[in-house]
């Protein structure tokens, strides 16, 4: 009878076991087809070029076509490869979908390509490393709206990295005496501390979104780019020249700092930040930027909104990370002593900083086009169940204003904008946290001045509520008053 029970709880416990197993598997194919976000396999109708991107090296040298070879091997294709094309920086990525051959190009000249191609119908999604001007606008209006969620997709967050070479002593600059290097009123590193050494200034061409964007946060309408400065459409040929070089200085994508130095940037009164991830991904960094995808606003391409749908997914968002961008994936930090009014350095004790900040459109209180993704992957990354447990706090802040109370109420109504966004995707939140013009990430009165109406999110465990509604409510204790007076006492 024993040896019967023995054999019966043997074969309970395999049969436990089992169903264990069985329960992971289901959770681990769950999550796979999860993380495949629509991506189906291929109708066997299909061959040929199937669409192609075109615009912006900093996008399409490495990004685009890694995005391209995962999206056809995760459709189906087999033995799909990166092909460089005759024509320097245009790229073929291929494979079969059985006994048929298919393909994607990319053509990465420049960010005005992209449109250009748009417009001719050259290209089906173009690649830019800034935002769509008031021109590419109207001259693309028989596509749609450019400018709404349907055409512009925000697919990484960049910074672009002013560098100079290994062994510069120089640590930091701000802005402004950046734009006089590159507008050739400083010429040598004696100016700026160093030794006696002619400043060479290397560039990227007229065609690239790179140079578009330096010189719309650098350059501005009060500098002229040196007419003796070096141009690159390649952001990587462009450092590899400064890494070999003591006297030079250039601008490129984070991605392609590669064995240079890259300073640490302000503005105005603002602290100096170098383009680490947090600091760019959230966009506080001076020098950071969004990388887009354009279409037409309602293409009739399935495979073309696929893609961008790939490309905006957990994998194709982790793809960006490898390649060297910054990931629009949250994630949490923990921030030591983060500066700020005594109740934002208090939340520092109890909470961790999530990699992404809100912000709105120009002029109005609307979630801008990221922002609008962005509610969807904080939604996403507050369901998993590492994060259940999880509480998030969000703290809104303003750029300058007429009033300080006018600026405190806007930075509340920005947060409460963002709750109610997360409310309808059942993630709820604490009551909000504003702190109006405290915290400033750019010249209150720059062309970036935007950068300071922003959402932070910060996440804490639930076991710490308590504490944490007694610092929304201001209600320190002397302990860690005390801990955080240091840090108060500098600002």
């Amino acid at each position: 009878m024993r040896h019967f029970a023995a054999f019966v709880l043997f074969k309970s416990q395999r049969i436990n076991c089992l169903s264990h197993f069985l329960v992971a598997c289901i959770l681990l194919l769950s999550f796979t087809f999860a993380n495949a976000e629509q991506v189906t396999p291929f109708d066997s109708a299909y061959e040929g070029r199937l669409f192609t991107l075109q615009g912006s090296n900093t996008i399409g040298a490495r990004l685009a076509p890694t995005w391209a070879k995962s999206f056809l091997e995760a459709k189906g294709a087999k033995g799909v490869t990166v092909e460089a094309l005759p024509q320097l920086n245009e790229y073929r990525i291929k494979g079969r979908n059985g006994a048929r051959v298919v393909f994607i190009d990319v053509n990465a000249h420049g960010s005005s390509t992209g449109f250009q191609g748009l417009k001719t119908d050259m290209a089906d999604i173009a690649l830019s490393s800034r935002v769509i001007k008031d021109k590419g606008v109207s001259a693309l209006k028989t596509l749609g709206n450019m400018q709404s969620a349907k055409a512009e997709h925000v697919i990484a967050i960049d910074g672009l990295a002013v560098i100079v070479h290994p062994n510069n002593d120089l640590a930091k600059l701000p802005v402004n005496v950046i734009g006089q290097i590159f507008g050739g009123q400083i010429t040598n590193w004696e100016v700026l501390g160093g030794p006696d050494r002619p400043i060479n200034v290397y560039a990227r061409d007229n065609q690239s979104g790179t140079y578009d964007t330096f010189k719309s946060l650098v350059l501005g309408k009060q500098f002229m780019l040196a007419p003796t400065a070096e141009r690159f459409e390649s952001n990587d040929e462009l450092s590899d020249r400064i890494a070999n070089d003591t006297g030079g200085i250039g601008f490129v994508g984070l991605a392609s700092v590669r064995q240079a130095k890259a300073l640490a940037i302000s503005e105005g009164d603002t602290m100096a930040l170098k383009p680490e991830v947090m600091y760019v991904a959230t966009e506080d960094y001076p020098l950071s930027r969004r990388l887009y995808m354009y279409t037409a606003e309602n293409t009739d391409k399935s495979l073309v909104s696929e893609f961008i749908d790939f490309a905006q997914s957990l994998a194709g968002q982790k793809i960006v990370e490898e390649i060297g961008f910054i990931s629009q994936n949250p994630k949490s930090l923990t921030i030591e002593l983060a500066t700020g009014p005594a109740q934002y350095q208090a939340l520092s004790k109890y909470g961790k900083r999530l990699s992404l900040n809100f912000r709105f459109q120009s002029g109005r209180a609307d979630l801008d086009n990221k922002a609008l993704q962005d509610v969807q992957r904080l939604a996403r990354f507050m369901k998993a169940y590492a994060n259940k447990n999880m509480n998030i706090q969000l703290v809104g802040f303003s750029n300058v204003e007429s009033t300080e109370k006018r600026a405190q109420v806007l930075s509340r109504l920005r947060a409460t904008a963002v709750k109610s966004a997360l409310y309808r995707h059942d993630i709820k939140t604490d009551s909000v946290m504003g702190f109006g013009d405290t915290l400033r990430v750019a010249d209150a009165k720059g062309g970036s001045s935007l950068k300071n109406e922003r959402v932070e999110v910060w996440i804490y465990p639930s076991t710490a509520a308590a504490a944490v509604e007694k610092v929304r409510k201001g209600d320190l204790t002397a302990k860690l008053l005390q801990s955080i007076a240091p840090i108060i006492a500098t600002q």
